[in-house]
Parts: structure tokens; C-alpha cells; sequence
């Protein structure tokens, strides 16, 4: 981008120009003012393009990645950034920064994280209003942003949430000359549509504004082939499916980092902590003991099953399911089945947490424990690769995403239970990865199955987990160099 100290001259020139013309004008020396008004202003409009467009030798070299969101929840951008990165581009990254993302992100070098704050609208009078200047501030502030920064010759960013982003993004790059690509996760409008209904004119204002907008991209990615169908039958935009891939850091999780992990956790949740200290030789949790005199580390015989889900505690994901399943599966061990008692993780930040805080707490079960811990970027997918069993109650607000915790499950070899919606067969295979379920009732009799004899490597478990391991497919890496590198190269 063209320094301030390089713009000065020509700007100079410019507002000298503009002078005289004024100080003719208002000599009465015949020269109209719109005739001098028009030019002028027209020159300065095509010098600060002219400026905005100037390239420079690294300009091939520059994305800029956006989220009008959370970057440390955004694990397919973060992906998308250290992709980039892996390749020599040097990323910048536009979003809120409200939790850490991963050390990857945060330490690699050629990724620049410029932290955004998320606005809020005028706090007095109609929503509407209060929605409306959050957009308008929401507008200036990312102008702002994103035409301070370098040229980048991509923009890369996250929808949804698009309002405003997707059209700020596109003007920037129309400015700048940069290429935009949306990559589509799901549909803003569908989401809006879980709290406010098909038919609010909010709801209603959103579908027009991506139907308008969304199209003006020069390349979109989406998550399922499903999605990519409906983007070119009901939008007109052809789009390249980029499925959701593990990372390298989701695998399973070796004993030794089992059990330091658990005993981190111990420290501050009581459900991961041994009520057993009668022996100084050996360290224990719940679920794993170490031998202090040859640091050797074992799973417990008598360990309650690990069940973990994940979540956003937002309108798409019942968790009165999982917990009336929990309560119905608390019945089975009364009535005298043989099943192991439950430690239930659900981890995650949201909107909707402490109204199902109170249903958790309301529940009083004997075995099972809840625990809802928020975990640093770098625990998560050790606990992932820990655990028994996953549990995964997403629902598409549009029927055409898939859920990247069931993506992050696999990559750890965990079987999933997950709840059943339109596209869930693109990733979930019934019977071979794990199980889909329809209600609470399902979900308890599969929990009875699964869990009923965890502990052996013969069971329906382990066989969930045998045929994860033979069928793991590419990783993010690969995935990701086959089908967004060439979008980036192309000349």
C-alpha cells in the first residue's frame, strides 16, 4: 500500500488546484461552481481509488481472513489461516477475540490477528433501532478496518453471520481490487429464523440481503454437497464443497497425557476427582491411576464412561434430549441393569447455558455427574481423544451443514450418537461410525447398548472405534490443498 509520505505530493497538487478554482469562482471571474465543484471532487475520488488499488510486490502474497465473530470459536477459519500460512501468505485476521485461539494461531509469524469489538446499538427505544445502528456501526467499523489494512489480493470470510460483512467485504474488495471469497458454513437467515420465525421482516430482510450479495463473490465455498446443490439451484452460485477435516492435533490421546489431562481437571472439577488417597505411590483420578515409583499410567477397571458433548448453547441444539436420555438411562441402572455410571462433559460457551444449568441441576441424578467446563484450544481435543462416547444434538437451521464437533470426534477415533437432520448422512454413517437417534427415548436405548460394556475392545464400541480408525480419510491439510490452493493461485 502507498505510504502517507507518497500520497502527500499529488494530494497537494490537488487541493492547490481546488483553491485556485475556488478563489476564481468566487472572483466573479465566470466560472461556474458546479464547474469547478465536479472535476474537483471527481479528481480526489479517482486519487483516493487510485490509492486504495496500488499494489506492491507483496500484494499476491496478502489474505485477509474475516470473521464477524468469535475467532477463537472459529476452527474452520483458524484452519483456513494456518493453511494460508503453511503456503507463504501473510494472513491477517479480522474478528472478535474474546477467546483464545489456538497457540498455532497465535504463534505463527505470518498470521496478524487484528482484534475487532463487537458493537452494540443504541440501548434505548424499539429492537429495531437497537438493531439497526448495531449494523450502521458495524458498517463504519469494518470500513474502517479493512481499507486501513495493506492490499490483500484475497478476502476471505466467514458467513454466517454476513450482516453486515458480506456486503462491507464486497465493496472493499470492489474498491481494492482484491478477490472476494465467502466461504458458507450455513445461512444466516435460517438461524435468525429459529428465534424470530420464517415470516419476521428481520428474518425476511436477511434471506434478501444474502440472495442479493451472496452472489457478487468471485468464488464460494461451502460444507456439504447438499449445500453446493441449493446455493446453485436457488441462488445461482456455484460454489466448491470443502468438507469439514480433523486437524492434525485430533487424534487419540495417549495414557500418559490422559491422565495429566485429568488430573488438571481434578483440580478444579470435583466429578474427575478419586475420592480414594489411601496409598502415596499412586496418583489418581476417576478415570486413571499412575504409578509414582515407574510412571506407569492405566485406565481404571472401575472408571464411570466418559460421554462429551460440545456446544454453543444456542436455539440448534435441544439439550433436553441428551438430559431426559440421561434421566431415562439413571432408570435402566435402578431397574437393576448392569451399566457403568456416567460422567457427562459438555463444554462450550452460549446464550442459552444457564437456562439449561437449571435443568442440569434440577435433574439430581445419582450416576451420572454433568460437568460443563470451558476448555483451552489445546485441551479440547485431548479430551476428545479421552472419552468414551460422543454425543452431538446439532440440528441444521438450514438442513445443509454438518456439525465440525462430530468432524473433530472422528479425527479422535470417538464414536458418536448424534441427532438425526437432512444431510447427517454425509458425515455420520449408521451402524459403521456410530449411531443417529430421533428422540430422547432412541438416545437412551443407544447409550444402553454402547455403554453397557465399554470397557471391552469387543464390544459395538470398539468396533465404532476399529472402523473410524481403518476409515479416517484425508486430514484438513490435504483437503484443503486440493480444493482452496487453487482458488488462491489462480492467476
Amino acid at each position: 500500500m502507498a505510504t502517507c509520505g507518497t500520497c502527500t505530493v499529488p494530494l497537494a497538487v490537488f487541493a492547490l488546484i481546488a483553491a485556485l478554482l475556488a478563489a476564481l469562482c468566487a472572483a466573479g471571474c465566470g466560472v461556474p461552481c458546479p464547474a469547478v465543484s465536479l472535476p474537483v471532487g471527481g479528481g480526489l475520488l479517482g486519487l483516493w481509488v487510485w490509492r486504495l488499488r496500488r499494489r506492491d510486490g507483496g500484494t499476491a502474497r496478502r489474505v485477509c481472513v474475516l470473521v464477524l465473530g468469535d475467532i477463537g470459536r472459529s476452527p474452520r477459519m483458524q484452519y483456513h489461516a494456518l493453511s494460508l500460512s503453511k503456503h507463504r501468505y501473510d494472513v491477517t485476521f479480522v474478528g472478535f477475540l474474546d477467546t483464545k485461539p489456538h497457540q498455532d494461531v497465535l504463534t505463527e509469524e505470518n498470521i496478524k490477528i487484528i482484534p475487532i469489538a463487537e458493537v452494540k446499538g443504541v440501548q434505548v427505544g424499539p429492537k429495531l433501532l437497537t438493531y439497526v445502528t448495531k449494523v450502521i456501526l458495524q458498517c463504519v467499523q469494518l470500513l474502517h478496518v479493512l481499507l486501513q489494512m495493506e492490499t490483500q489480493s484475497h478476502l476471505l470470510m466467514q458467513n454466517p453471520p454476513g450482516l453486515p460483512s458480506i456486503a462491507m467485504a464486497w465493496l472493499v474488495c470492489f474498491l481494492r481490487g482484491s478477490r472476494f471469497v465467502i466461504d458458507w458454513h450455513n445461512y444466516g437467515f435460517t438461524i435468525m429464523a429459529l428465534s424470530h420465525g420464517e415470516k419476521h421482516p428481520l428474518v425476511r430482510l436477511a434471506k434478501w440481503y444474502e440472495h442479493f450479495f451472496g452472489p457478487l463473490a468471485a468464488h464460494s465455498l461451502c460444507v456439504t454437497n447438499a449445500m453446493k446443490d441449493d446455493l446453485q439451484k436457488n441462488w445461482g452460485i456455484k460454489a466448491t464443497t470443502l468438507y469439514d477435516r480433523p486437524a492434525s492435533i485430533f487424534r487419540e490421546t495417549p495414557l500418559k497425557l490422559q491422565h495429566e489431562l485429568f488430573s488438571r481437571l481434578a483440580d478444579t472439577y470435583p466429578q474427575f476427582q478419586s475420592r480414594e488417597c489411601d496409598d502415596v505411590q499412586l496418583e489418581r483420578t476417576v478415570f486413571s491411576v499412575r504409578d509414582l515409583t515407574d510412571d506407569t499410567v492405566a485406565l481404571r477397571v472401575d472408571r464411570p464412561a466418559l460421554l462429551l458433548s460440545s456446544t454453543s448453547w444456542t436455539e440448534d441444539e435441544d439439550f433436553s434430549v441428551l438430559l431426559q436420555a440421561l434421566r431415562e438411562y439413571e432408570g435402566f441402572i435402578k431397574a437393576g441393569a448392569a451399566l457403568p455410571s456416567v460422567v457427562c462433559v459438555i463444554t462450550g460457551k452460549g446464550p442459552q447455558k444457564q437456562h439449561y444449568m437449571k435443568l442440569i441441576d434440577s435433574l439430581q441424578l445419582e450416576h451420572v455427574q454433568f460437568c460443563t467446563p470451558w476448555l483451552e484450544a489445546e485441551d479440547y481435543p485431548l479430551l476428545l481423544g479421552s472419552a468414551d462416547l460422543g454425543v452431538c444434538l446439532h440440528k441444521s437451521s438450514s438442513g445443509l451443514d454438518l456439525p465440525m464437533k462430530v468432524v473433530d470426534m472422528f479425527g479422535c477415533c470417538l464414536p458418536v450418537c448424534a441427532i438425526s437432520f437432512n444431510c447427517l448422512h454425509e458425515l455420520v454413517k449408521h451402524k459403521e461410525n456410530g449411531l443417529i437417534f430421533r428422540d430422547s427415548q432412541e438416545l437412551a436405548e443407544q447409550l444402553k447398548s454402547l455403554l453397557s460394556e465399554f470397557l471391552s475392545s469387543d464390544s459395538r464400541l470398539g468396533a465404532f472405534r476399529r472402523n473410524l480408525r481403518t476409515s479416517r480419510g484425508q486430514r484438513w491439510d490435504d483437503n484443503w490443498d486440493q480444493n482452496v490452493l487453487p482458488l488462491i493461485t489462480a492467476p
